[in-house]
């Protein structure tokens, strides 16, 4: 055997250290999957391995203060497919059994059970006969899991409030998402063992991890003052025509939320519905509705829906008007510029302000000489103005901002603004005056209402609560909320004197129709022009009215708010009182507030019937003095009037018996600019002068008949017509004089 070559060495020596290359690469490359990549192939491997279909967990439950549920989940079926185990010769066959069930187009079907992935989801909540049918199919590939939707068994109630969730349970509105991370849980798993082309192994361990359901959120709403206030916004917005109604009912002491009511609503139940979005939780109110905005274009339904969502007491602010006085009038107190028995005198213009043209609202029958709780029970502007100019811009804005005006309350609901206050580096006289009648500041119904139970409470601001505690589902409690003070605002003692004045505007001044039998009501009125694209808006008003009960020790405050009315009356304390009155009745009487049986008998006796005189055809000043001295309140429904305006109708009519303090209302001679008509006026008993004149003052044509007074008229007094529309009057000759 011959030796081997030097040629053959050096090859066996180039072949070896190419092996030990190899070799040690091997290694080190077998050592960085093992080592450097082994957790995360491990991960993938388990990923190959197994399938993982989510149990989702139940939502926590809200409930009221008083434990009734608001929001629940209720239990139901989706329906998961496994692609890889589908038969592909089969798969139009499932998908058209799936189609007749699931009531789903049978293409879309058929893409999804032959999709390339691991699992697709094919159906959210199913019904439980629809689950059953599928059972019984028992496809292979096809699973149906149990799942919870989010049900609102009460409806539209308080959905502005609770809020609403996505089609995967996540908070989007309300309650529902500012709670959201202690509401949602914590998700289960269902996982299996499978082969590399994703089909189910026989005999595998399959495992079970529970889900971990949400904790309940207890509400510091009462689910009957909530019903009151809710029927009664409807009412309110109803008869007055109203673009929007609200009404917040809170307690003063702790500043819990006792109700919170918009109208017009929701019914967050309705997400599900398709009409517009398969997520959007609104429906139009009628099939008249439906049918209006089937083909209106999505941008037009988009902002209708969002509008329906707004919560108007949180989100919006406005100009208050004179409830606003309630806060000047308690700073004034507090600095001591002004005493209960402080005199004013009131000759309808404010002259302190020079180059401002500034009013009384009853410039043209003006209050006289009053003291300051007078001024508080007429709402005249002249008297809160001169308040405001002794506090001054500095003082002004420090009660202003004290009270909780001009940022957010910090309320846990959703969309909070926190309105416009002037810096007193921007307050000249002229915005101090009419700031001090609630004019050139805007605020938010909900600080209004806190504001105003600071000044109810003793003084002291107190944080809105719209959630109490936190429970399991065993109802354990797991975090309470305590109520928080921010600020002592005013004393004590102002606190009590504003409370006797407030209740003497209802007993006495333009707060009547609030009166409660049996309860000491306080309360302030309010009429504000509406603010544009930053212009007053002719015609569109807010009218409102905040109340507190009883006065001796508080133990509600309720504020109405009642947008755009347009039925021809918009003075809060005609349409807001009365709608804040009934609110306070029925709630007092749930909280089992007894009434003061010493105030009823004084009450019915200090209140006489008078007969109401006949003022039509008289000017607005004389009208106003003569109802006055008899002791009867009155209006018009327009604030644009004159001192030589002429009342061409009333209501009640004349020679009606009425309670002393009654309201009358008056109609002028003035056009609707709003909508272009005008009220047809009484002509009866007129003879032919008189009906010419008034007729052609208000742009109506007429065709006369007869001669001697008028027996009769078509349309009948009080008809709102179309400009320049024909009025046909008849004279009776044996009436003449």
């Amino acid at each position: 055997m011959s030796s081997p070559t030097v040629s053959t060495k050096k090859r066996l020596i180039l072949m070896l250290f190419v092996v030990s290359i190899a070799m040690f690469a091997l290694i080190g490359r077998i050592g960085y999957f093992q080592i450097v990549r082994g957790d995360e192939l491990k991960r993938r491997a388990l990923e190959q391995w197994t399938r993982d279909i989510p149990i989702e967990p139940k939502r926590g439950i809200i409930y009221d203060r008083n434990g009734k549920k608001l929001a629940i989940s209720v239990s139901t079926d989706t329906v998961w497919c496994n692609p890889a185990e589908i038969n592909k010769k089969k798969a139009k066959d499932i998908a058209k059994d799936l189609s007749d069930i699931l009531e789903i187009d049978q293409d879309i079907l058929y893409k999804k059970i032959t999709k390339r992935q691991s699992s697709t989801l094919i159906k959210r909540w199913i019904e439980k006969q629809q689950a059953d049918k599928i059972r019984n199919l028992n496809i292979r590939g096809i699973e149906v899991v149990s799942d919870n939707k989010r049900y609102y068994p009460l409806g539209n109630f308080a959905s502005h409030i609770l809020g609403f969730t996505n089609v995967d349970n996540e908070g989007q509105y309300g309650v529902e998402k500012t709670y959201n991370k202690y509401l949602t849980g914590i998700p289960g798993r269902w996982i299996k063992t499978v082969d590399g082309r994703q089909k189910e192994l026989p005999y595998n361990n399959e495992k079970i991890y529970e889900p971990e359901d949400g904790l309940g959120v207890v509400l510091t709403l009462d689910e009957t003052i909530q019903h009151f206030a809710e029927k009664s916004a409807l009412e309110a917005l109803v008869k007055n025509k109203a673009k929007n109604v609200s009404i917040i009912v809170m307690q003063p002491k702790t500043g819990d939320i006792l109700a919170l009511a918009n109208k017009p609503d929701y019914d967050p139940n309705d997400k599900t519905k398709l009409l517009f979005d398969p997520k959007t939780p609104w429906m139009p109110l009628n099939e008249q509705e439906m049918n209006y905005w089937e083909d209106v274009p999505w941008s037009q339904k988009e902002k209708l829906v969002y509008d329906s969502w707004r919560n108007f007491p949180v989100n919006d602010f406005y100009e208050p008007g004179s409830t606003f006085k309630i806060i000047t009038a308690a700073a004034g107190l507090e600095e001591n510029v002004v005493s209960p028995d402080s005199q004013f005198y009131c000759d309808g213009y404010v002259q302190q302000v020079k180059g401002a043209n500034i009013k009384c609202w009853r410039y043209y029958n003006p209050h006289g000489s009053q003291s300051f709780v007078e001024g508080a029970q007429n709402s005249c502007n002249e008297v809160f103005v001169e308040v405001g100019l002794r506090l001054g811009q500095e003082k002004m804005y420090k009660y202003v901002k004290g009270f909780g005006f001009g940022e957010k309350t910090r309320i846990d609901l959703t969309g909070e603004a926190s309105g416009i206050v002037n810096s007193p580096d921007n307050m000249r006289e002229v915005n101090l005056a009419t700031v001090s009648f609630g004019q050139g500041i805007s605020v938010t119904p909900l600080q209004l209402i806190t504001g105003v139970s600071a000044v109810a409470n003793g003084g002291n601001l107190m944080e809105p609560r719209i959630v109490k505690q936190l429970v399991d589902n065993k109802g354990n409690i797991k975090k309470t909320f305590e109520p928080k003070k921010k600020r002592r605002v005013i004393s004590e003692e102002t606190s009590d004197t504003m409370l006797n004045i407030l209740e003497s505007v209802v007993s006495e001044g333009t707060g009547k129709k609030a009166y409660v039998r049996g309860y000491k009501v306080g309360g302030k009125t309010g009429t504000a022009q509406k603010v544009i694209d930053g212009r007053y808006a002719s015609g569109k008003y807010i009218a409102s009215f905040m109340a507190v009960a009883p006065t001796d020790d508080p133990e509600i405050a309720v504020l109405v708010v009642i947008d755009e009315p347009s039925n021809g009356i918009y003075y809060g304390g005609q349409i807001a009182a009365p709608v804040a009155g009934q609110v306070i009745k029925d709630s007092l009487n749930y909280l089992n507030i007894k009434p003061d049986i010493k105030e009823n008998k004084d009450s019915d006796e200090a209140t006489g019937y008078v007969v109401i005189p006949d003022v039509r055809n008289k000017t607005i000043t004389e009208a106003g003095k003569i109802l006055s001295q008899l002791g009867l309140e009155y209006s018009t429904e327009t604030l644009d009037v004159q001192k030589n305006t002429i009342i061409i109708d009333q209501v009640p009519f004349p020679g009606t018996k009425v309670k002393r303090g009654s309201m009358i209302d008056l109609f002028v001679n003035t056009k609707y600019e709003r909508d272009n008509t005008v009220i047809v006026p009484n002509l009866t008993g007129k003879n032919y002068k008189e009906v010419t004149n008034m007729l052609d003052n208000l742009s109506l044509r007429y065709k006369l008949e007869g001669e001697g007074i008028v027996t009769n008229q078509k349309p009948n007094a009080g008809t709102k017509v179309d400009y320049n529309s024909l009025i046909e009057v008849k004279f009776d000759n044996a009436n003449h004089d």
